[in-house]
């Protein structure tokens, strides 16, 4: 399952995103689910990344932005 920024943009989202993931659990469904970051939470974080430095490390951006989903997988999994 994906769910991309839009589908976890926010609280109330991220809840429906998690109680999909459980419901097809409960189904039997072996799950992968693959949550993007927050709304506009990717863009933001490469502006800022760029604001910082005209050329970022591709290593410390991929990190960056690694960030965000992790941030999401995270909420989701409390919900």
């Amino acid at each position: 399952m994906k769910f991309g920024g839009t589908s976890v943009a926010d609280p109330q989202k991220l809840k429906d995103v998690a109680a999909r993931i459980v419901a097809a659990h409960a189904e039997g469904t072996r799950v992968v689910a693959v949550l993007s970051a927050m709304g506009d939470t990717t863009d933001e974080l490469v502006r800022l990344a760029y604001e910082i430095s005209p050329r970022p490390e591709p290593r410390e951006l991929d990190m960056l932005i690694s960030v965000g989903e992790r941030i999401s997988c995270a909420l989701a999994a409390m919900a």
